[in-house]
């Protein structure tokens, strides 16, 4: 799989070379770049925002710049370029929850783009362009607002990233996560058994399979009864 972040902050990201994901891309199961978008300015002062028409407190990210980054991005077929129309991914408040379905439907794909705004915005003109390119999505992590997009695209690439076969050396720990069965993870201990006066459940101690499986999945929807009862519906 194919990532390009755009950014005018592009050292936000240099933790994406640390852990599961900075190996992925050293075996190079994952390509992953990240781009300052004022490399796509002409100016001396490498403009990125101009003020917003109608008036309104703030400033807005000047579409040209986004433009000349996504032409490029897009239409790129050098040496492990993706060849399938990306997919343009842009953080918003006002757009679709991530989810993680959204994740493993993300995960699926060939070719990835991260547009992440700051300010007011990016002129909305660039999304309706980015549709000319490739299949636009807009997406938020939550009902909350950040300073930019970065915060947001680095959770998402993080979710993805795992769920690309080989990047996490095992598959069968991925199946029993949160949300990967609309319900939330059950509880884990290790040893010791004993830990300031604190016992392990004893059922994870009897070496029975089927009541573990079975412990494991009560836990499942109590916690998620408890503390997500919007999941069960």
């Amino acid at each position: 799989m194919r990532l390009d972040v755009v950014s005018i902050f592009p050292s936000y990201f240099d933790g994406l070379a640390l852990s599961l994901l900075g190996r992925a891309r050293e075996t190079g199961i994952l390509e992953l770049s990240v781009h300052d978008l004022r490399d796509w300015t002409h100016d001396r002062h490498r403009t990125v925002d101009d003020t917003p028409y109608g008036g309104g407190a703030g400033m807005v990210m000047k579409p040209e710049p986004w433009g000349l980054a996504l032409d490029q991005l897009a239409k790129e077929s050098d040496a492990g370029a993706a060849s399938a129309v990306p997919t343009i991914i842009f953080p918003s408040p006002a757009g679709e929850v991530f989810t993680q379905k959204t994740a493993r439907d993300l995960a699926a794909e060939e070719h990835l783009i991260f547009g992440c705004g700051r300010y007011e915005g990016i002129d909305e003109r660039v999304f309706e362009y980015a549709a000319s390119l490739g299949e636009v999505r807009l997406i938020s992590l939550g009902d909350y607002v950040l300073n930019g997009g970065e915060v947001a695209v680095m959770a998402m690439v993080e979710a993805i990233g795992r769920l690309i076969p080989g990047v996490v050396g095992n598959p069968e720990s991925l199946v029993e996560e949160s949300h990967e069965d609309g319900l939330l993870e059950y509880p884990s201990y290790t040893k010791p058994a004993l830990w300031r006066e604190r016992e392990v459940p004893p059922i994870l101690l009897s070496g029975n399979h089927g009541a573990i499986a079975k412990w494991r999945h009560e836990q499942q929807l109590e916690r998620t009864r408890a503390r997500r009862p919007d999941l069960l519906g």
